[in-house]
């Protein structure tokens, strides 16, 4: 396995992760257990952003720019609820 699919595949469990503790937080039904989850949360976001940041700089994960009549019409869409 290669360097960029071995950091895809730990970015997707990062991601997972991520949804698992926001999910523990929601459900939290006790301070001390919301906060345990919120805490592993904040760290595996900052875990998943710093992945994010060595693959982009390494050209391993590009974004594209969206063109504004998309950006408007969503706004347009959305403006009215």
């Amino acid at each position: 396995m290669d360097d960029k699919s071995l950091m895809e595949n730990i970015l997707l469990l990062e991601k997972g992760v991520c949804d698992l503790y926001m999910h523990g937080a929601i459900e939290s039904s006790t301070a001390n257990v919301h906060q345990a989850f919120n805490t592993a949360l904040n760290d595996s976001l900052c875990m998943q952003d710093d992945v994010y940041k060595k693959m982009s700089g390494k050209g391993w994960y590009q974004t594209e720019q969206v063109e504004q009549n998309k950006i408007n019409t969503v706004r347009t869409k959305f403006s009215g609820q």
